[in-house]
């Protein structure tokens, strides 16, 4: 196939569905995740989801150095609603977990494909 064939075909297949995520699913669905900063190293999954449980947090997880074997110093704590993040963000931004003034703040959107 010359250069413009293998283009067009690239270019027809990312219309239909994105090639490089086989299980393509509507990418439309909201999220209620906070990014929460300046997490002690010593915090982990547990730990993260009891600070946030007065705000409704239904999982927790914590951004892991496989080089390194340690937290990267930062997490996100999934919530139900709307409602739910804003509470958290509102209560628990500039707090102390463990010695440091966490930063908690709306997380970005990630797409499917990063997604465990």
């Amino acid at each position: 196939m010359d250069g413009m064939g293998l283009e067009r075909e690239r270019k027809g297949r990312a219309m239909a569905a994105p090639w490089w995520d086989s299980e393509y699913k509507d990418r439309s669905s909201l999220e209620y995740r906070v990014y929460v900063g300046n997490l002690p190293y010593s915090v982990d999954e547990q730990t993260l989801m009891d600070y946030f449980a007065d705000y409704g947090a239904i999982s927790a997880e914590i951004a892991w150095d496989s080089v390194m074997g340690r937290s990267r110093g930062f997490g996100f704590v999934n919530f139900e609603d709307s409602e739910s993040v804003n509470a958290a963000i509102q209560g628990m931004n500039g707090q102390d977990i463990g010695g440091r003034n966490v930063t908690v703040a709306q997380a970005n959107t990630r797409p499917r494909r990063w997604r465990a």
